[in-house]
Formats: C-alpha cells, structure tokens, sequence
C-alpha cells in the first residue's frame, strides 16, 4: 500500500504527540525529530518549515526571558514575593488567589507568556519560603495567565489575529470578552481553593518568619533595579503602541532586551553569556518543532479538510454553527497550536458570510473564547503551558502532562460551558 503525503503527516503527527504524551522521550527532542521527518519524508519543504514557524513567538520569548533574567539579578522578585505574601498574612489558599489574581490582571495587560516568565520566580520565591508544594500555585498560574488572556485585544494571539482580520477594536473586546472572562476567572478560583485547599498547609512558625521578612532588603541591585524598570516600562510601552507604530511584539520585547544588556553588560562577555545561557531554550527549539509539525498539517490540508467537514454539519444555522466553532476551537487548541488553526479558520469563516450566513459575530467571539480558552486543557495547549513547565524543571519540578490534563482538562471543559451558555444568552 502507497500512503498518501496525507496520511504520513498524521502518522507522524500523532506518533510525535503520543510520545509527547507518554513522556518516554523529552518533548524537545520529539518536535525537533517530528519537525525534521516531515520534511524528510518530503510532506513539507525546508523552505515552507521555516515559514510556519512563528519568529514573532520565538522572539518574544527570547526577549522576554533576557530581560527576566538581568532583573532577576536584581532581587526584584524575591521583593515581590514577601510583599504579597505579607499583603495576605502568608496564608497559603490566601496567596494562592492572590497570584492567580495578579497574573490574570498582566496577562489581559501584557500577554500571558510575558506574564508567566514575571511571576514564576516570585512563585517559587515565596513557596520556598513557606514550604508549600509549588506545583498547585504553577497550575493555577498558567491558568489564570490563559484566562487573563481571553479578556483582552492583547492578551492573546488568536484575539490579535481575529481582531486584525475582522476590525474588531480594542474596546469590542472589552466589551464582549472582559465581562465572561472575570466570571469565569472566579468560578475556576473557586475550583481550584475546593481541589488544592487542604494540600497547602503551612506553620504559624513559617508564616511568622515571612511575615518579619523586610521586604526592601531583598533589592541586591538598586542602580541595576532602575534601569531595569525604565527599560520594562518602555517595552512595556511598546507593547501597548505597537500596533500603531506597526511593529510585531517581538520588535518590542527584542528592543527591550538589546536596550537593558547595552546599559547594563557593554562589555561584559561573562554576564551576556550567563544572562544568554538562562534563556529557555528547550522551550523555544520546542515550540519550532511544534511549529513545523502542525505547518505539515495545514500544507496537506488536514486542518482545512476538519473545519470545512465540521462546519459543514451544520448547514447554515448560526447558533449551532457558534457551538461548533467554541467546542470545534477549545478542543482542537488543547492539541494542537491555537494559532494556525485560528488562521485556519478565520477565512473559512468570513466565506460563510459570502455564502448568505448574516450574522458572523457570534462566531467570531465563539472562536475567539474556544481558542483562548481551550489552550488551558493541556500542557502543550499554550505557549504560557509550556513555558511555565520548562521554568518549573529548570527549579527541579516536573509537571507531568497527564498530571497537568487531568486537573487543567475538566477546568477546561467547565470555562467552556460557561463561555457556550455566555454566548447562547447574550448573542444568540
């Protein structure tokens, strides 16, 4: 029998998510390997790999995490950590919420990838310093930061993608995402106090000690400190301008990084190469690898051939073809890349409008809510997922990918009911 090119991309696709899943061979190497027998086999040229993959993406990370790491030089984060640990009375649940809280809030501002990489060294500041299990706090962290993201413009890149496409503005997000997005940032609070409220635990002893931390003393750096500030202030700046200067996020978080090593290492080749070497690059050869797999997908027209075969069920009627789009999106983005499947179905979506479907905006906030929202169901699911577990490792803490499914899953399935009943109501 002679398989189609077809048919060998989702063998390898599949084989390459199975050991991902089974966890027998690390995740970097299998999108590496994966990425390469797809252009071996001929299903994708060289040429073609390197153009699905996602520079804006790599870039950001890479600028984000030099800039990360020089502050980390400064004791910036430990200062954080025993502010809020203090602001709460180091009650364990108590922090838990408030963590959650303060990454969802810069993740909606920010991204959620630039969000994790601030607020994971507090994480494991401040747990260290109680001796609570961090993994409870890094799972509610990734997702609160996938939430946070769903509320705004900016917050994600399938929003990005959708708003740019369709015209929609920042306020329309505000006004249709912001709203479902805190209703469902509490309920999944809730969740998570009732699952790992018993397991975070601390000592009166402990909760003393941080409590008479001095905050102000953990700042090793003050000089180093300001210039850190000014220079996140002004990449943060860029972020929010960036559209209107026409610049991609990986220009301002790149901008930001060679600024803050220029006035901080000119000449200093120990420190560039030390902050260099912090960079996470498992992380990033990973997510090219994960790039050129799901590219292989899109070139043989598998992804195409699923959306246009799953929107064809429902011939036509706007309500049922909204609840495909939300359940079609989140469950497909647990899986697989949001963001070329986004891209997959932004045109096929904007043809049902030439084909007589009136009313499109439904399905633009279902797909916009599926594909934020569902990249929390597993580890993969997200850039802020896989970012967060590669920081986690590095600190000598593993968090397995059917650990992580099996508590980030049923939250997923639940924003999901809540985002579909969102929807039914207010847009249907």
């Amino acid at each position: 029998m002679i398989l189609t090119s077809t048919t060998i991309a989702v063998i390898i696709f599949v084989a390459a998510y199975a050991l991902i899943i089974s966890e027998k061979v690390h995740r970097t190497i299998v999108g590496i390997f994966g990425a390469m027998l797809m252009i071996l086999f001929g299903i994708i040229s060289q040429e073609t790999a390197i153009h699905h993959i996602d520079f804006n993406t790599l870039g950001l990370l890479m600028g984000m995490m030099i800039i990360v790491n020089i502050t980390s030089e400064t004791g910036l984060f430990n200062f954080l950590a025993i502010w809020a640990a203090k602001k709460v009375k180091a009650k364990p649940v108590a922090l838990l919420v408030a963590l959650s809280t303060i990454t969802a809030v810069c993740s909606a501002l920010l991204d959620n990838v630039t969000t994790v990489l601030l607020t994971v060294p507090i994480t494991f500041s401040i747990t260290s310093q109680l001796k609570v299990d961090v993994k409870p706090y890094l799972m509610a962290q990734i997702i609160s930061s996938n939430i946070g993201g769903t509320a705004t413009l900016i917050g994600d890149p399938p929003n990005i993608m959708i708003g740019s496409a369709v015209g929609l503005s920042f306020m329309d997000f505000i006004q249709n995402m912001t709203l479902v997005s805190v209703a469902i940032f509490i309920v999944v609070q809730a969740v998570l106090v009732m699952l790992y409220g018993s397991r975070l635990k601390t000592t009166p002893e402990l909760q003393d000690k941080v409590m008479r931390l001095n905050a102000v003393s953990q700042i090793a750096d003050k000089v180093l400190l300001k210039k850190c500030l000014a220079v996140i202030f002004f990449t943060i700046t860029l972020f929010a301008m960036h559209g209107a200067l026409g610049l991609e996020t990986a220009t301002a978080a790149l901008t930001g990084a060679g600024l803050l090593l220029l006035i901080t290492y000119t000449r200093n080749e120990a420190m560039i190469a030390k902050v260099l070497s912090k960079v996470e690059w498992l992380a990033i050869f990973f997510f090219a690898g994960l790039f050129v797999l799901v590219g292989a997908l899109v070139e043989t027209g598998v992804i195409k051939a699923m959306a246009a075969e799953a929107l064809a069920v429902t011939n036509g009627n706007v309500p049922m073809t909204a609840m495909l789009i939300l359940w079609m999106s989140a469950l497909a983005s647990a899986f697989i890349d949001n963001i070329p499947f986004v891209a997959t179905l932004i045109p096929l979506i904007q043809d049902m409008g030439q084909m007589g479907l009136s009313n499109l905006e439904p399905m633009w906030w279902s797909l916009a809510l599926g594909a934020c929202l569902g990249g929390n169901g597993t580890l993969i699911g997200a850039s802020a997922n896989v970012v967060v577990a590669s920081l986690a490792a590095q600190h000598g803490k593993q968090i397995s990918f059917i650990g992580f499914m099996k508590v980030a899953f049923p939250v997923m399935i639940l924003t999901i009911i809540m985002a579909n009943i969102y929807i039914w109501i207010w847009h249907l």
